[in-house]
């Protein structure tokens, strides 16, 4: 969580990199996709260190409306560090869920909970990668360095980490996992 201008500075920085974006003029004017993740970590900090209410109100503006832009619904202070967007596209993420660094997201994915229940959502840990078209739903965890397939619907925990999981239901199906991906 961004609770300092040095904490924001460092996740900005890891989401560039995550996201092999240089820091050329054009890619900050034309790239929705990195503007977004800007905005949202620019958001974070903002509501975090309580600075000034009306750039909050001006920053929540611009965020909500490039989010539907480019059909985002993600919740703030759900990411870590590192997060990459790989184009935009349908994404929904839960306000409860907690997804830890270098986490690469898809087109299609959808991070929510259990139907019926507003606070269980998922806890996905460190360096995974989320396929085009995952579900993950209820209160369950997800170990680091976890590969979600794409169009996998994850509904238990796997918190052992370093695994491939696929299918509907999902179910481990590599003990290769996300690295290199």
């Amino acid at each position: 969580m961004i609770t300092s201008r040095e904490d924001y500075l460092r996740y900005l920085e890891a989401d560039r990199i995550a996201l092999c974006r240089t820091k050329s003029l054009l890619r900050l004017w034309f790239d929705d996709v990195w503007k977004f993740q800007r905005l949202m970590r620019q958001l974070e900090y903002l509501v975090n260190c309580k600075k000034s209410r009306l750039l909050r109100l001006v920053t929540h503006y611009r965020y909500r409306k490039l989010g539907i832009k480019l059909g985002f619904s993600i919740s703030i202070n759900t990411f870590g560090p590192g997060l990459s967007i790989a184009h935009y596209g349908t994404i929904v993420v839960n306000g409860g869920a907690r997804v830890g660094a270098n986490c690469r997201l898809h087109v299609g994915v959808v991070i929510g909970t259990e139907a019926g229940k507003r606070s269980d959502a998922p806890t996905i840990g460190d360096n995974c990668y989320i396929g085009p078209g995952a579900k993950l739903f209820g209160k369950i965890r997800i170990g680091h360095n976890v590969a979600i397939g794409a169009n996998a619907v994850v509904t238990k925990s796997f918190e052992e980490g370093t695994v491939t999981l696929a299918g509907v239901p999902a179910r481990v199906i590599s003990s290769k996992g996300s690295i290199g991906l």
